[in-house]
């Protein structure tokens, strides 16, 4: 039921994509990147870490800081890029990443990335570069800047290559990246097709994880300034959450309340005990508990989550060096594995070696 949920209500593209997805069972080794564009916030910690953080410990996990895929529609300015970096190191490693269980590293610290990514730029069809749906979605929205760009265009081949250099077998993505997954698969089948069976075809692993909208209801985005970040303050989450909409129907605190349409209540069902979410739901369906009450509710539970993170966040920006320096332990491990695959890479498509 709920595949027809997801089917009914997604584009063409992604329709395709999420009627060929069956979850994977064996799981050997995993690759996913994040875009350091500014700091994690609670949409990027459920729709992405959670997962990764799950994943650790069942195979073996490539996580990487996709500093060059920022410059693809960013590249204008990169003035905080390095800073961003360094901010979601501190992120991934307080909200649980481990670089004892994961390689955790940089993706420009492994130029491997650049030499493949031009291997594969040679193979892949324009046409197929244009039919992707978050290319055509960008340049529709994002007209404040010129995005007719080879980069922009072509970085699906650069996804493709960062999954493929590690032989990763599978990759977490959200519902929204299926398609893009689905162009790398093409992409890998069409390289092992003129050059032998170097790659492993990668297989989605879709996120469980539930979907948080923004403090205004809409999906929570930096560009709409409506996230809870997980670096906030108590206080910062106080602020934030007494702003939340609510449901819009509502005007009294005696008012019958619809808890379904309630931003306050999604946040509620993942951050309050069951129990209290119950009691709440039926409170509020009855007039008996006003929006206010009901926040601070949320507030409480809401900090009490994200304390822990605070904490070990500033611990770990306490000592910058060292912080970067797993990055970079991890980024030299990666090398190696990218190295050897290139090496092979070379000789199946017939480089002169010396």
């Amino acid at each position: 039921m709920e595949r027809e949920v997801l089917v009914a209500n997604v584009d063409k593209e992604m329709k395709i994509a999420l009627e060929k997805y069956e979850e994977p069972k064996d799981i050997k080794r995993v690759l996913s990147g994040m875009r350091p564009t500014g700091k994690l916030h609670l949409g990027n910690y459920f729709g992405a870490l959670k997962t990764w953080i799950e994943l650790q410990d069942r195979a073996e996990c490539f996580f990487f800081i996709a500093d060059w895929h920022a410059i693809t529609t960013s590249y204008h300015d990169t003035s905080a890029l390095s800073e961003n970096t360094v901010e979601m190191m501190a992120d991934w490693l307080a909200a649980g990443l481990s670089p004892q269980k994961a390689t955790l590293f940089i993706q420009s610290f492994v130029k491997e990335h650049a030499e493949l990514h031009l291997l594969l730029s040679m193979i892949t069809p324009v046409r197929w570069l244009e039919r992707n749906p978050t290319y055509k979605e960008m340049m529709e929205n994002l007209k404040d800047r010129e995005l007719a760009t080879y980069g922009f265009l072509g970085y699906p081949v650069l996804q493709t290559a960062d999954i493929v250099i590690y032989k990763a077998d599978t990759v977490p993505v959200g519902i929204d990246q299926l398609p893009h997954l689905e162009l790398s698969r093409e992409i890998t089948r069409r390289f092992n097709r003129f050059f032998g069976n170097i790659f492993p075809e990668p297989r989605p692993f879709l996120s469980k994880a539930p979907k948080l909208p923004g403090l205004d209801g809409r999906k929570m985005s930096k560009s709409y300034g409506n996230c809870i970040y997980l670096s906030d303050s108590e206080e910062e989450v106080n602020k934030k959450v007494r702003s939340m909409v609510t449901d819009p129907a509502r005007v009294r605190k005696t008012d019958p309340g619809h808890p379904e349409v309630c931003s306050v209540y999604a946040y509620h069902k993942i951050f309050t005990p069951e129990e209290k979410v119950e009691e709440l739901e039926e409170a509020c369906r009855k007039g008996e508990i006003g929006c206010v009450q009901c926040k601070k509710e949320l507030a409480k539970n809401l900090n009490a989550f994200l304390q822990p993170i605070r904490e070990k966040r500033i611990e770990f920006l306490r000592k910058r060096d060292e912080l970067i320096d797993v990055f970079v332990e991890g980024s030299k491990k990666a090398r190696e594995v990218a190295r050897q695959t290139m090496e092979e890479v070379r000789r199946a498509m017939n480089f002169l070696s010396v």
